[in-house]
């Protein structure tokens, strides 16, 4: 049985004026339907070129892609199309967010390109903010937002029109640990709880441990691949232990917050909203405590 996605023997060659630059060297791969697999690398391996043949936004120039059953190499330029819309859904490193539009309306914009209708649109959209924790940010434009805000905006971007396949570069690249666990705890929640396949790209060894499998890429080929879990058996203690010391933080962030109000050093505004962050925290690394078995 194939796997649900394959690369085999994939060449990329990219050519500047006289110059061929080969990004990707007989690169062979697999990922099964379900798993949250990331991949990691030196800068400069192939990471990011690999994960935008696999989204069909670069096409490769020998070789074999397959994505949810579908031929990604000899696709026509119309079936790449629909496979970007409608089978995977690309977390940008850039994030690719329209600065003038609101979180609502990023959101928005792959279903408009769908043709939803404008109820439909309206209903997933305020769902998916939901989700990520953002039901009190719909109206607000991304330099409005905080970073991890922004991040969470796009993965519900990603989502819109409901993909089988989540592919995200380098999602945590611009955040701070606490933020990063933040985030990689929704893409865990997407991959479980949502059913999505998640390839994720990152060069953060902590969050690669917290996937079902790691594909180390070198000079454009994967040169292993292992599993967490039987590699490190401490794997998923540490994402308990992770989880519990982001939970105890919160709760002395919480805490700080409701001393300071009280006292009168902290004006009320600021306090409301740093008070709902915090508990929409709180409740991420709860769930995801939950989800661990506690």
């Amino acid at each position: 049985m194939s796997a649900y996605i394959q690369a085999k023997d994939v060449v990329k060659v990219f050519r500047m004026g006289s110059t061929e630059v080969q990004a990707l060297r007989g690169l062979n791969c697999e990922v099964e339907k379900g798993e949250m697999v990331a991949i990691v690398g030196a800068s400069g391996s192939g990471k990011t070129t690999l994960l935008n043949i696999l989204g069909g936004i670069t096409r490769a120039t020998a070789g074999l892609t397959i994505v949810a059953g579908r031929d990604v190499t000899n696709a026509t330029p119309k079936d790449l199309g629909l496979l970007r819309r409608d089978v995977v859904g690309h977390i940008f490193q850039e994030l690719n967010l329209i600065p003038t539009l609101t979180a609502f309306e990023n959101v928005e914009l792959p279903l408009m390109a769908a043709k939803v209708s404008r109820g439909e649109r309206k209903k997933r959209a305020e769902k998916l903010l939901t989700i990520m924790g953002l039901d009190d940010r719909m109206k607000h434009k991304p330099d409005e937002l905080s970073g991890g805000q922004r991040q969470r905006v796009a993965i519900a971007a990603a989502l819109a029109n409901d993909p089988e396949v989540l592919l995200a570069d380098e999602p945590t690249g611009d955040l701070d640990s606490e933020t990063g666990s933040i985030i990689v705890e929704y893409l865990h929640k997407v991959n479980k709880e949502f059913g999505k396949t998640v390839v994720m790209v990152t060069h953060d060894s902590s969050i690669a441990r917290q996937c079902d499998r790691i594909l180390r890429i070198q000079d454009g080929k994967i040169i292993s691949v292992s599993v967490p879990s039987q590699n490190d058996e401490s794997s998923a203690l540490s994402r308990v232990d992770i989880a519990r010391e982001q939970l105890a933080e919160v709760k002395l962030e919480i805490g700080k917050l409701d001393r300071m109000i009280q006292t009168g050093n902290i004006e009320p505004a600021e306090f409301a909203e740093r008070r709902m962050d915090l508990a929409k925290k709180k409740k991420v690394f709860e769930e995801e405590l939950h989800r661990l078995g506690l």
